[in-house]
């Protein structure tokens, strides 16, 4: 089941990884796709509000467990490359038992802050209520988020991205069974719509446990490969910290910029919900190529191949930016047609989807830059220089506030449908350089390693 990336051409390889991870985050952001449109069709858009109303603190956590699980699978990609299995399976250990830890601590403090959350968020009161109970559930199931991410991340990093799917896909299927029910057929609103997901989530990540369990003996550790170990800690904790910090540092920009958009009324909250979801469901393409950069990356730098490394982020670049383009096409010609999914037909669909397609329309002008962004960040982590790639979330921060402080005010909504494409722009100036210098410096130490 594990694949070594290190020998064969990387467009090709890269291709074929990141196929079941597109399939994978399409079955994903499916997911939040059918709450949604759910929702929206059989609740009304005061309910599509209260879910979208938490999406950006959603990103904050959530980010930062996804992000934390890739960091955590970084070393065992480059133990991989190395072929030092010992080594990669005491990080297989130790990940196990930091995820554990993070978890619980995350979900407490997380249940307990929700009210605090949602006011510091301006959540208009009209749709607190379901706001609060979709939150509160979807932080209760932080622990199958991190499970499912923490084994997917671990099987992708020996070369597996075609297991994790399976599983996604069987339990995306079961989530839109269960949104229909709890919510048709058991009245239990926006709640209903949370604990789908999170049961959906526990499916996805048990089935990951078992097979590896079963199946993949390359990542099972025995009875030498445990107790905790301060370097392979310390190791772990440089690389998922930071990576799951830039998710959440770059979530609080989202934050502001949520924020500010819910000051502007219902109608801009559903329409901006409803925008959110399709620009989520087209950015599944950029994911899954970065993605498979950042293993491709991991187990070459393992190698001792920077060749193949600077060749796989070339290709890895081109294609991206060119799905960049064609979808911003999309985005510009039909946003608005495609955010009808989201809106049913009572009063006030019309303004939401006016609302939806403006938000897209300017997005797409700019979407191919996702391309650049996601690649050359995902490939400077890969390299494991994760701490550098805090900073590109930083900036990502100092753009949204920016724009959404500062412009909202005078221009509206027009403020919040440039935000994203502000820090789009000013993280490319900085990942594009920094991702030359960390190919330089590790061709630098290998070098002399020789």
């Amino acid at each position: 089941m594990t694949k070594s990336m290190t020998e064969g051409k990387p467009l090709g390889l890269l291709m074929q990884f990141a196929l079941p991870l597109l399939l994978g985050n399409l079955f994903q952001q499916t997911y939040n796709t059918m709450d949604a449109a759910i929702v929206g069709r059989f609740l009304g858009t005061d309910a599509l509000a209260s879910v979208g109303a938490s999406s950006s603190v959603q990103f904050l956590i959530l980010g930062f467990c996804i992000g934390m699980c890739c960091g955590f699978a970084i070393p065992v990609a480059q133990r991989f490359g190395a072929q030092d299995y010992a080594s990669m399976k005491i990080y297989v250990y130790h990940a196990a038992v930091l995820s554990t830890v993070i978890a619980v601590v995350l979900t407490v403090v997380c249940a307990c802050l929700c009210p605090q959350i949602l006011h510091m968020m301006s959540t208009p009161e009209e749709i607190y209520d379901g706001a609060y109970i979709y939150l509160l559930i979807i932080f209760l199931g932080i622990p199958f988020n991190i499970l499912y991410n923490l084994l997917a991340g671990l099987l992708r990093a020996v070369g597996d991205s075609r297991t994790p799917f399976l599983f996604l896909a069987v339990s995306t299927c079961l989530n839109i069974v269960l949104d229909l029910f709890c919510i048709v057929v058991l009245k239990w609103g926006v709640a209903g719509a949370a604990i789908a997901t999170i049961m959906s989530q526990a499916m996805s990540g048990f089935f990951c446990l078992i097979f590896i369990i079963k199946k993949c003996p390359a990542l099972r550790f025995e009875r030498e490969h445990r107790g905790m170990r301060r370097e392979y800690t310390n190791r772990l904790l440089l690389m998922g910290l930071p990576m799951g910090l830039q998710f959440s540092i770059t979530a609080i920009g989202s934050m502001v910029m949520q924020a500010a958009n819910n000051g502007l009324g219902t109608v801009y909250v559903s329409g901006f919900t409803a925008g959110v979801r399709i620009k989520q469901l087209f950015m599944c393409p950029f994911d899954a190529f970065a993605t498979a950069v950042a293993t491709f990356c991991g187990q070459n730098v393992g190698a001792k191949r920077m060749d193949r490394v600077r060749r796989g982020i070339a290709a890895g670049t081109a294609v991206s930016v060119g799905y960049g383009i064609i979808s911003g096409l999309v985005l510009i010609f039909f946003g608005r047609e495609l955010s009808g999914l989201f809106v049913s037909g009572g009063s006030g669909a019309g303004a939401v989807m006016d609302a939806a397609g403006q938000y897209l329309r300017c997005m797409g002008y700019f979407y191919w830059t996702l391309g650049i962004l996601n690649v050359s960040r995902q490939a400077i982590q890969g390299m494991g220089f994760s701490g550098r790639a805090v900073f590109a979330g930083a900036v990502e921060m100092a753009a949204r506030c920016i724009v959404s402080l500062g412009f909202t005010p005078v221009f509206g909504y027009l403020a919040i449908c440039f935000a994203d494409q502000a820090a789009w722009v000013s993280v490319c100036l900085y990942l594009v350089p920094m991702c030359v210098y960390c190919i330089r410096k590790l061709e630098k130490l290998q070098g002399c390693a020789k």
